[in-house]
């Protein structure tokens, strides 16, 4: 679980400067997306290998598409928190707005730890169960994956 967090928060401060970034040329919503989809691809990668200890090609696809799923998810809930902002304070500074982006993002995140967990425990492609089953802890599956 350590891991995860690690790696929420890499991501999220990246997804704030990114967005940033983006915010100066670009209106909210579209710097939300793609700092979103930027972050997305790595933050699936990096809890692949690191939380989950997944390595090689296994279940790349599912787990990739799984996180494209997540990134839906976080793009539905920052969006409207984007939209609702709008209306309750639509001359807000950029620090609100990035506060506002960053409660979001970290619902968002549980939603995308226990897709991620759901994916990378499921049976795997030769009908056989993994080593550790769904209900398994982090520190069981960190132990039976290598």
């Amino acid at each position: 679980m350590t891991s995860f967090a690690v790696i929420g928060v890499v991501c999220t401060a990246a997804y704030v400067g990114l967005y940033a970034a983006f915010r100066n040329v670009l209106p909210a919503a579209a710097a939300n997306a793609l700092a979103l989809v930027v972050t997305a691809v790595c933050n699936t990668a990096a809890n692949r290998r690191l939380t989950f200890e997944v390595r090689g090609r296994d279940g790349l696809a599912r787990h990739h598409v799984t996180g494209l799923v997540a990134l839906a998810v976080a793009l539905t809930l920052t969006s409207a928190s984007l939209a609702l902002l709008d209306v309750v304070a639509p001359h807000r500074g950029r620090l609100t707005e990035i506060a506002v982006l960053v409660a979001a993002n970290a619902a968002a995140t549980l939603f995308r730890f226990f897709l991620l967990r759901l994916a990378i425990d499921r049976v795997q492609e030769s009908g056989r169960p993994t080593e550790a089953g769904p209900s398994a802890t982090l520190s069981t599956l960190k132990r039976t994956r290598g």
